[in-house]
C-alpha cells in the first residue's frame, strides 16, 4: 500500500476524533450548558446534518481545484470548527463549531477514497478504502478514549483544543505526503450528477443510511447506557470505548479484505449479524460482562459495512465517482443523525436507556433487506444481458452459416 495512504489516514484520525469524542462527554458537556442529555444529543445530530449538507456542497466548490489541495483546505476547516467549539460561551455557540468542523468531513473522507482507490490496483480498492478508515477506527481506540479521559479530568474543552492540533498534524501530513492529482478534465458537474440516476447507486446510499444508522442508534447514548444500566463507573466508560474502537479496526479491515473478494455477501452477512446483535444489546446491556463483549462486536460488525458500501458506491458510479463518494459519506452521518435523533425520542418517551438499541436493530435489519434488494436486481440484469448476448451470437452465428450449393453432376 502507497505511503500516501498514511497521510489520508492520519486526517481520518483527526475526524473521526472530533466525531466520536462527544458521545463520551455528553455529560459533562450537558452539565457545563445546563441541557438535558437529550438536547446535547443534537450536538450529534447536527455535526452529523452538517456532513450530509457539506458533503455535496464542498465538493462541488472544490471541482476546479486539484484533489490533494481540496483535501489540505478541509483539514484547515476542520482546524477553524474545532477551535470554535473549544471556545464556545453558549451550547448554540458550540453547535455552531461542531456544525463548521463537520463541513469538511463528507468531502475528506470522499474525497480521499477517490484518491486511495486511485493509488493502488484495481483488485486492492477496497483494501485501499480500508486503510484510510482505519484512521477513523484507529481515532476510536487511542483518540476517542483520549480525549474522553481529558475531558473528564481537565475539562471538555482542552478535548477540542487537542482534536484541532490534530487536524494541523493531518494538514502537514497530506501536504508532504499525499501526491499531487489534478483534477479530471473530462469530467463536468452534470457528469457527477449522472451518477445519482443509477438505481444501485441509490440503493447502496440507503443502506448506509440505515445500516451505519443501526450502530449509531445505540452508541449516541453510549455512555449513560452503560453507567445506568451496566452499571459501570464514569471512569470505565474510557475504557470500553476502547474495546468499541477494536472492534472498529478489526472489522473495517475484515470489511475491506471480503470486499474485494465477495462484496456483496459480506454485506448481507454483516448486516444481518449486526440487526441481531443490536436487538440483543437490549438484554446484554444489563449485564457488564455482556455488554462489554457486545459493544466490541457491535464496533466490529458497524465497519465491517463500510469499505464494501463505501466501493459499492464506486463501483456503480464508475466514470464520475467523486460526488457520489462525498455524498455517500453524507449518508452514513445522514444515518447518524436519524438514529440519533429517534434514539432521543425512545428515551424521551420513557421507553428506557436501552430502546435505542431497538431502534438500531430496526435500521440494521432494513439495510439487510434493501442489499437483498439490490443483489437481486443485479442477478435480473446479468441475466437479461447474457440473453440479450446470447440472441445477439444466435443471429450472427445464422446469419454467418454457409448455404448449401448443389454439387455439380459428373
Amino acid at each position: 500500500m502507497p505511503l500516501a495512504l498514511l497521510a489520508l489516514a492520519i486526517g481520518a484520525f483527526g475526524i473521526g476524533t472530533t466525531e466520536f469524542v462527544i458521545m463520551g462527554l455528553l455529560p459533562e458537556v450537558a452539565a457545563d450548558y445546563g441541557v438535558s442529555i437529550p438536547t446535547a444529543g443534537f450536538l450529534v445530530t447536527g455535526y452529523a446534518l452538517g456532513v450530509v449538507l457539506g458533503a455535496p456542497l464542498m465538493t462541488v466548490l472544490g471541482t476546479r481545484i486539484s484533489r490533494k489541495r481540496m483535501l489540505m483546505l478541509l483539514m484547515v476547516l476542520f482546524v477553524v470548527g474545532n477551535v470554535l467549539s473549544a471556545l464556545a460561551p453558549t451550547f448554540g455557540a458550540m453547535l455552531a463549531g461542531r456544525v463548521v468542523a463537520s463541513l469538511a468531513h463528507g468531502a475528506f473522507f470522499g474525497i480521499g477514497a477517490v484518491v486511495a482507490a486511485d493509488l493502488v490496483a484495481p483488485q486492492k480498492k477496497a483494501g485501499a478504502i480500508a486503510m484510510m478508515f482505519t484512521g477513523l477506527t484507529v481515532a476510536n481506540v487511542i483518540g476517542v478514549p483520549l480525549g474522553t479521559f481529558v475531558g473528564q479530568t481537565a475539562g471538555w474543552r482542552a478535548t477540542f483544543l487537542i482534536v484541532a492540533a490534530l487536524g494541523v498534524l493531518g494538514l502537514l501530513g497530506i501536504a508532504r505526503l499525499v501526491p499531487e492529482q489534478p483534477r479530471s478534465e473530462g469530467v463536468r458537474l452534470r457528469h457527477e450528477l449522472a451518477a445519482f440516476r443509477n438505481v444501485q447507486v441509490l440503493l447502496a446510499m440507503a443502506m448506509t443510511v440505515l445500516g451505519f444508522g443501526g450502530v449509531f442508534a445505540a452508541i449516541t447514548y453510549i455512555t449513560p447506557m452503560l453507567t445506568e444500566a451496566a452499571g459501570f463507573d464514569d471512569g470505565s466508560v474510557t475504557w470500553l470505548l476502547v474495546l468499541f474502537g477494536l472492534g472498529m479496526v478489526g472489522g473495517n479491515l475484515v470489511g475491506g479484505r471480503f470486499a474485494d473478494r465477495a462484496l456483496m455477501p459480506m454485506l448481507y452477512v454483516s448486516l444481518g449479524a449486526l440487526a441481531l446483535l443490536l436487538a440483543l444489546f437490549t438484554v446484554t446491556a444489563q449485564d457488564k460482562i455482556a455488554a462489554a463483549v457486545t459493544l466490541t462486536l457491535i464496533g466490529a460488525l458497524g465497519f465491517a459495512t463500510v469499505p464494501p458500501l463505501q466501493k459499492r458506491v464506486l463501483d456503480q458510479a464508475s466514470g464520475a465517482p467523486t460526488l457520489a463518494s462525498a455524498v455517500n459519506i453524507g449518508a452514513f452521518n445522514l444515518g447518524n443523525a436519524l438514529a440519533a435523533w429517534l434514539g432521543g425520542l425512545v428515551i424521551a418517551a420513557g421507553w428506557g436507556i436501552t430502546a435505542p438499541n431497538g431502534v438500531g436493530a430496526l435500521l440494521a435489519g432494513s439495510a439487510l433487506a434493501l442489499a437483498v434488494l439490490s443483489g437481486a436486481l443485479e442477478r435480473r440484469d446479468r441475466r437479461g444481458a447474457s440473453r440479450v448476448v446470447a440472441g445477439a451470437g444466435t443471429v450472427a452465428g445464422a446469419a454467418a452459416e454457409p448455404v448449401a450449393v448443389a454439387a455439380p453432376r459428373q
